[in-house]
């Protein structure tokens, strides 16, 4: 059974991207946020910033670790989900919906990114 909507786009950093039009909503995968743990704290950049592709924007901890978020895309920040502030947790409870973390407008359409079931068999390796 897939717990990765269809309709989003994937990184190998575990990041996913929602692409609409020139706005990409990002977050952390399933996959991501099962790994880490309960999230206690996150950390993103404010909107205005620049993201790139591959590179870090931000950070998350958990109870288990600390961990760099790699932006799946290039782009301005336009927003950041500030409920995140005081509620971290929606990234582990709901991390393609309420969980999101930022929205950024796309530079360029992402290339690298994978597909639901492409993403899925890569994780499949890397759980091994």
């Amino acid at each position: 059974m897939s717990m990765n909507p269809a309709d989003l786009l994937y990184s190998k950093s575990h990041e996913w991207a929602k692409i609409e039009g020139d706005v990409a909503t990002v977050g952390i995968t399933h996959f991501a946020q099962e790994a880490l743990g309960d999230i206690t704290y996150v950390e993103l950049p404010q909107a205005g910033d620049s993201v790139a592709a591959e590179k870090e924007f931000g950070s998350v901890e958990s109870v288990k670790a600390a961990s760099d978020l790699i932006s799946p895309v290039n782009g301005t920040v336009l927003e950041v989900n500030t409920a995140l502030e005081g509620t971290p947790e929606l990234c582990n409870s709901a991390p393609y919906t309420e969980g999101w973390l930022i929205k950024v407008k796309l530079a360029a359409q992402p290339e690298e990114l994978l597909d639901a079931a492409a993403y899925e068999a890569f994780c499949a390796t890397e759980s091994h």
